[in-house]
């Protein structure tokens, strides 16, 4: 025999004296717990290199991004002085960065703020980024000679026109072409 379903009132005192589970609540964004220590560790210790490698190439320059790499800033024990910017350089391009220092500090304080970077430490080695490969050009092979194009054609008179044909006409071509 089946038990009858509760009333509504007999349902809700079933429900008053259960415990039920708490609603699942997602965590929250670990964004919005960090975002205040990390404004205060930027203020404290400033953006970093992170900030400098993505605009690099606009602060010297195609030639210069290429040779060169910011490695660190690093912050000034006393108070309203500016940082040293450590720049990893590969060869004799460190000559160029002595000379162009005024120029390139100008451009950082226009990113960085003004006065977030007033000297250059300059270290040479070799770069952790390597710059893209240059584009290799394919060189186009030259035709063949009339005589070795006719002796092509006349060794393969003997297969229907179509696709085959063409295929075996090309690979010809090619094999011909690398021979001396």
């Amino acid at each position: 025999m089946r038990r009858p379903l509760p009333t509504a009132e007999e349902a809700l005192e079933i429900l008053k004296r259960r415990r039920t589970r708490p609603q699942f609540r997602a965590p929250p964004p670990a964004g919005k717990s960090l975002a205040p220590l990390l404004k205060e560790l930027d203020k404290r210790f400033g953006q970093g290199p992170a900030a400098l490698q993505t605009r690099w190439r606009e602060i010297v320059g195609e030639t210069l991004a290429r040779r060169t790499e910011p490695v660190r800033i690093i912050k000034s024990r006393t108070a309203g002085e500016g940082g040293t910017l450590e720049l990893r350089v590969d060869g004799p391009v460190a000559s160029l960065i002595q000379h162009q220092a005024p120029q390139i500090t100008a451009r950082l304080d226009l990113l960085l703020g003004r006065g977030a970077v007033t000297r250059l430490r300059i270290v040479q080695g070799p770069l952790k980024t390597t710059p893209p490969p240059a584009p290799v050009r394919a060189r186009r092979k030259p035709p063949l000679d009339a005589a070795r194009e006719r002796d092509l054609a006349e060794g393969l008179a003997s297969q229907p026109e179509g696709p085959l044909k063409d295929a075996l006409l090309k690979l010809g071509r090619g094999v011909l072409r690398r021979e001396p």
